[in-house]
């Protein structure tokens, strides 16, 4: 049996033969502002330039910046980790992208999310949390991505449980993961195999 690390990548897109339109750069093909960049990012917490950056890294400028603010997004912001994670996943499912779907459904999973959250994400459908900052980042989330704005209850729930910080990192958060995640639909980035999660089907499935 092949390890995840062993396993050949899953294809972003579903087309028949979907090809990486930008792949990771050889080291000698860099310039000296792109090795940089790439340097900077493996000395921070990602320790490689994976995902997204591996398209950014055409834009070093670009690229550094965007670091920076998913840096604080991931690592850093108000929000508990298991909120984040599962906000991400959200995220993924809505745009199909399978790098941050295979990396963060683990991810979240071992922050607390139920796998039964998680399946119904997967699936496309609205994933029911019995836990109640679960149900109002969820509600907010979805909201967000499906009409690009929530209405006043959403509001007030995500408000009364995240407090105005909150909900503005966490917006921002939908925001910065959706466009990272663009970026790879674009470059048609691979995700990387986990052990117990399977690669997104076409959306709606």
């Amino acid at each position: 049996m092949t390890s995840p690390d062993q396993a050949a990548p899953v294809s972003q897109g579903f087309s028949p033969a979907p090809h990486e339109r930008l792949p990771m750069m050889a080291s000698q093909a860099m310039s000296a502002a792109q090795r940089e960049a790439a340097d900077a990012l493996i000395a921070g917490p990602r320790k490689a330039v994976l995902g997204p950056f591996i398209a950014l890294l055409r834009s070093p400028d670009l690229m550094a910046r965007v670091g920076k603010v998913g840096e604080y997004l991931r690592f850093d912001c108000l929000l508990e980790v298991r909120i984040r994670e599962l906000a991400m996943c959200l995220v993924a499912r809505h745009v199909s992208n399978q790098f941050e779907w295979l990396m963060h459904a683990p991810l979240a999973l071992k922050a607390g999310v139920a796998q039964g959250v998680l399946d119904a994400v997967a699936a496309g459908k609205y994933p029911h949390s019995a836990a109640a900052d679960e149900a109002a980042a969820i509600d907010l989330v979805t909201e967000l991505l499906a009409h690009h704005g929530v209405c006043d209850a959403t509001y007030a729930a995500a408000l009364a449980v995240f407090g105005e910080q909150g909900v503005v990192e966490l917006t921002t958060l939908v925001g910065y993961f959706a466009m990272v995640c663009w970026v790879m639909n674009v470059a048609r980035t691979p995700g990387q195999p986990q052990a117990g999660f399977g690669a997104l089907d076409a959306f709606p499935a």
